[in-house]
This record gives structure tokens, sequence and C-alpha cells, in this order.
């Protein structure tokens, strides 16, 4: 398939994934890496209070939250 037939598929919302080897596909600066972070007490307890109302981890919050400062910041 040539480049304009494959846009052209892609701009008319055609699904195009048959198309596509997404075997060695990555997300650049989306890899993950572990960091150990200690809070304190109460932290932790507002921190369990606010995954809890959202009904998600408190992993999530903390990622959430950070990501919204740093882009507030950039």
């Amino acid at each position: 398939m040539k480049v304009e037939e494959f846009d052209k598929k892609f701009d008319d919302n055609e699904d195009i994934t048959a198309y596509l080897d997404v075997s060695k596909a990555y997300r650049p600066e989306q890899e993950q890496k572990r960091v150990n972070v200690d809070f304190p007490l109460w932290m932790i307890h507002q921190l369990d209070k606010e995954a809890k109302r959202l009904g998600v981890p408190r992993q999530s919050v903390i990622k959430v939250w950070v990501s919204e400062r740093l882009k507030k910041a950039a």
C-alpha cells in the first residue's frame, strides 16, 4: 500500500490496524521506572481517602496529581 492510500484511510477514519506491525511499538518517554517516596502518615490517610472517593488505587491519585503539577510548571 502506498503512503497516500494509507493516509487517506486514516483521514477517512477507516480501521488501519490490519496494516500496522505493532510488535515493536513503544511510547517514547513513557517507560516505567520504580521510585520510592516516603510520606508522612497524615498524607497517606488523605491519599487513601481521596483514592477511595474516586474508586482508584492510591498510586493513581499520586500519578495524576504529580502529572498535573508538572504540566502546570512547564
